[in-house]
């Protein structure tokens, strides 16, 4: 490995101008080793990080929209206008300027010779939900070349750690095996899974097993809503998902079904299995999801975004019944898409959804360092 000294550190005034989350002694740390070199005929050897900059925003723009290009020949239903550079610089723009956590969003670029050829952003969200923490969205990196981004996390995540932040997330294309492969190497297991599948012809119907009925729920549900709806974080607790996140009350649970079911953008599926209420699903537009946005949604998409079946009642066929009820409804509401996600780690889920015709798009990795 070889080091230089780079601009930055050559123009002090340079670092406090148009960079992004850095504190000045920090670039100034940063901008001292940011030529990396693996050996002496390495082609990488010119290879510089640096701090992220107005300068550079065309060119990262450039980046993500042919990674998008590429992305799209693997899941066709994403959304096309992110394939142009505008678009997707309107994209790195709003990363830049949002501050979910409170906290200024903070960049990096990978420069050989006089060329961007990869950026790394990083932003925070909730501490509440996702403790002290660093996500690196859909719209948050692009490289030339796979290998890139390890140097580009190696520059910015010592930053991060130092000050705290421990939890690392980052949104990656699915198609894009040796990208995925650099973040695995980098610590990083996958997490999430975010899929999308076509609209099925109008030949489609939800098969019912003997002794099931799907129906539109209604208030006279809300008790058993309840309780279907506490299934979910209950198994999310449990191995091998070990989510962390509490399980509300019942109380709790039912004060935000209520608004739901009241609420006409939400559609809510109940399963009965011999007249009794043993499954759940929320259907909605995917643009009501705050977690499928930006580059992992497509241009219209309906959104399994909730389902749930009683432990005692799985292996009944409800969750596929489910799923298919949410897939015949997005397609009689206009949608030619419909999408979904869901923890890897949810053996049932990861099983079901993909045999629906879900098809990965987006991973959602994470790295825990302790």
């Amino acid at each position: 490995m070889g080091h230089a000294t780079s601009p930055f550190a050559r123009n002090p005034s340079a670092v406090a101008r148009g960079l992004w989350g850095w504190p000045e002694d920090i670039l100034r740390r940063a901008a001292a080793s940011t030529v990396i070199g693996h050996g002496e005929h390495d082609q990488r050897m010119q290879l510089e990080i640096r701090p992220f900059d107005a300068s550079f925003i065309d060119d990262a723009a450039r980046l993500l929209a042919a990674r998008h290009r590429a992305h799209r020949t693997a899941s066709p239903g994403l959304d096309p206008a992110f394939e142009q550079a505008p678009r997707a610089r309107a994209e790195i723009e709003r990363l830049l300027r949002e501050e979910p956590a409170g906290e200024a969003a903070s960049a990096m670029v990978a420069v050989r010779g006089r060329a961007c050829v990869g950026y790394l952003i990083g932003i925070g969200r909730d501490p509440s939900i996702w403790r002290a923490n660093v996500w690196i969205e859909s719209a948050g990196h692009a490289v030339a070349e796979p290998e890139i981004v390890r140097d580009l996390y190696r520059a910015a995540a010592e930053t991060w750690v130092d000050s705290g932040r421990s939890h690392h997330y980052v949104l990656v294309p699915a198609s894009d095996r040796d990208l995925v492969d650099g973040w695995f190497r980098l610590g990083f297991g996958q997490q999430q899974v975010h899929a999308l599948r076509a609209a099925p012809p109008a030949s489609f119907t939800a098969h019912m097993p003997d002794g099931i009925r799907v129906r539109l729920a209604a208030r006279r549900d809300l008790a058993n809503l309840a309780h279907i709806d506490r299934a979910l974080p209950e198994h999310h607790a449990r191995s091998p998902v070990f989510s962390g996140v509490s399980v509300p009350s019942l109380a709790e649970t039912e004060a935000d079904l209520e608004g739901e079911l009241d609420d006409p953008r939400y559609v809510t599926f109940i399963v009965e299995h011999d007249g009794r209420a043993v499954g759940a699903a929320t259907a909605c537009s995917l643009e009501l999801s705050s977690s499928n946005n930006s580059l992992i949604r497509p241009g219209r998409a309906g959104f399994l975004g909730f389902a749930a079946v009683l432990p005692e009642a799985r292996g009944l066929g409800v969750g596929r019944v489910l799923g298919e009820t949410v897939i015949a409804w997005a397609r009689d509401a206009g949608y030619p898409w419909v999408a979904t996600d869901w923890r890897a780690t949810n053996l049932e889920a990861s099983r079901t959804w993909p045999r629906l015709g879900f098809e990965p798009t987006f991973l959602r990795l994470h790295r825990a360092i302790v």
